[in-house]
């Protein structure tokens, strides 16, 4: 006789799995206590590196059952979820979904409807992909510069320079130019920190 486990998840401690194991003892499945693996992790960790997870994978054997009530249950995202029901069908386990009508994921039916939601998330991911694309060329094409916008001006940075050739040290550039020492650096094209001797000397000129 095949043995059914369910896995539950939530995301926060201040909430509860209790009543997806509800949810799947109404839908029929008879599990007991010890068969019901919860764990508290974020939605956005891969199931490989959940902890309750990756226990229950090593109790499956083949001929069982698990038992979820939606697929992000399974994984991140649909590549995930897929990667997950494909791992457990090699394995002999059998994976149903409460939020697909109850359907066998290893199934011919339920491998074909998690074609469908890889292709959809495929489609959605190109969508965004495209989307960025051509918000970074509209970007361009007014004239604004991709990505986070600079902490100096054009004639800020230009005056930094200037202050910094004429003998003034960087942190007298940042308090006039009201900005953080690290953006003159880069200011002026120059990314290492300041050496102990400038710390030094720029403490002693302002005492």
């Amino acid at each position: 006789m095949s043995r059914v486990f369910a896995y539950c998840r939530v995301s926060t401690t201040d909430q509860t799995s209790s009543n997806q194991a509800q949810e799947i003892a109404a839908a029929g499945f008879a599990i007991t206590p010890q068969r019901i693996i919860s764990e508290t992790i974020s939605g956005s960790v891969a199931a490989s590196e959940r902890p309750g997870f990756t226990k229950l994978r090593d109790k499956l054997e083949a001929g069982d059952v698990l038992v979820v009530t939606k697929l992000d249950r399974l994984g991140r995202n649909a590549m995930d979820v897929r990667q997950t029901v494909e791992a457990l069908s090699q394995q002999g386990v059998r994976v149903h979904c409460l939020a697909l009508g109850g359907a066998d994921l290893t199934s011919p039916a339920g491998k074909m409807t998690m074609q469908v939601i890889a292709a959809v998330a495929e489609f959605e991911r190109d969508l965004l992909i495209e989307r960025t694309k051509s918000g970074m060329e509209r970007s361009r094409a007014e004239g604004k510069a991709p990505g986070r916008p600079k902490a100096l001006s054009e004639a800020q940075e230009a005056e930094a320079r200037r202050r910094l050739d004429a003998g003034e040290n960087v942190s007298e550039v940042a308090r006039v130019l009201n900005t953080s020492r690290m953006n003159v650096y880069r200011a002026a094209g120059k990314y290492t920190r300041p050496t102990k001797s400038q710390v030094a000397g720029s403490a002693g000129r302002r005492k």
